[in-house]
């Protein structure tokens, strides 16, 4: 799934999306406006909630003194994140993130990093947490701790008019599937079973890169996060450029897997807040409505657990 559709946007804005880019400093925004109020809040029709000096508390002394969490964030990868026309970071990722720190009463600085390098910016100490539709994979726990928000499948994406005759994932086999570096599509494709006629994975620098080696021919699919993958359909020429591939053994995609806010395992007080947090935002209804907002409510989890991706 998810882990790595919106609503849709006019075709300015999608293409200021996905044309956009930039990278945000503490302000976490693009805006001019927004930078100079102060602190990174919800702004306009974004969801926004109220702080707890509770879980403020929770928070570790060094973010405190620090005065922000700073957030890991691939951008554009619509509908998780991605840019408006005014080069402010928008989607489920930093609305979220935005909700969190509003909770915690702390800022975040929402920090464009290419997806294969999240986890050594954590390790760098160049940022705090990953928010980028991650998917949580055992492989990736003995390093992150996640706190899990969405759960759902993977999708595949076609050239319209689904030449190939791609029905389900099996049909795979044998052809060339695009995919974003370092996701967890790939590792899945590899894995698959197909006897002598393996999937050749084409893994590529971003899932725009992806997209684009499908509508070049140079791919015969293209595999994502399903809310991902549906966005992609729906918004690329105005959904005529490419099919979802729908079976309907997997309405809500192939192979589910959990997603979340990734943490540095030995960042003990940090998890505790997060987690707490999004409890918090689950609890009132904000994560509700932020999912809503960007049409992924499908994939919603109820409670805020950690790394449910152990035993998938």
């Amino acid at each position: 799934m998810i882990a790595r559709t919106t609503t849709l946007f006019s075709a300015t804005a999608i293409a200021a999306a996905l044309v956009l880019t930039g990278c945000s400093g503490a302000g976490g925004s693009g805006d001019d406006a927004a930078a100079a109020s102060g602190p990174n809040l919800p702004t306009g029709d974004e969801i926004s909630t109220t702080a707890d000096p509770a879980l403020t508390a929770l928070l570790p002394q060094e973010i405190i003194d620090k005065g922000s969490i700073d957030i890991a964030v691939d951008i554009p990868f619509p509908p998780m994140a991605m840019y408006d026309n005014a080069n402010r970071e928008i989607g489920f990722d930093p609305e979220l993130a935005r909700l969190l720190g509003q909770k915690l009463d702390i800022d975040v600085s929402l920090n464009k990093q290419a997806f294969d390098s999240v986890i050594p910016s954590l390790q760098a100490g160049n940022n705090d947490i990953i928010m980028s539709g991650m998917n949580d994979t055992p492989e990736r726990q003995e390093t992150l701790t996640f706190v899990d928000y969405t759960h759902g499948g993977f999708a595949i994406l076609v050239p319209a008019g689904n030449p190939k005759d791609v029905t389900t994932q099996t049909d795979l086999c044998g052809k060339t599937v695009s995919v974003q570096k370092a996701t967890v599509q790939g590792e899945l494709l590899r894995a698959m079973d197909c006897g002598s006629d393996p999937v050749t994975v084409t893994e590529l620098p971003s899932d725009l890169d992806a997209q684009t080696a499908l509508r070049a021919g140079k791919s015969d699919a293209y595999v994502a996060d399903a809310v991902v993958a549906e966005y992609v359909a729906a918004t690329t020429d105005d959904g005529k450029a490419f099919d979802v591939v729908r079976d309907p053994e997997n309405p809500a995609g192939f192979d589910p897997v959990y997603s979340g806010i990734g943490i540095l395992k030995a960042d003990t007080e940090l998890i505790d807040a997060i987690q707490q947090a999004l409890q918090a935002l689950i609890d009132e209804g904000a994560y509700q409505e932020v999912l809503e907002r960007n049409n992924i409510s499908a994939y919603a989890v109820e409670s805020a657990e950690v790394n449910q991706g152990a035993g998938q």
